[in-house]
């Protein structure tokens, strides 16, 4: 697991990408943040998690 994201395993498998409903993959973001990575291939978004706590809003995704 991404160092930076500490979720438990049951809460991470329940997490899906709010706009494309793909599951969330833990990833490192350019500037080394933690992040989680949708897995649709055709629109991948990334959203940032602060403190622990994924920020699962279309707003604040950025396309990857």
């Amino acid at each position: 697991m991404n160092d930076g994201v500490q979720l438990e395993p049951w809460v991470r498998d329940l997490l899906r990408c709010p706009v494309t409903g793909a599951t969330l993959v833990e990833s490192t973001g350019p500037d080394g943040a933690p992040e989680l990575v949708s897995t649709d291939p055709d629109r991948p978004l990334a959203y940032p998690v602060h403190d622990g706590v994924p920020v699962l809003l279309a707003d604040e995704a950025r396309e990857v």
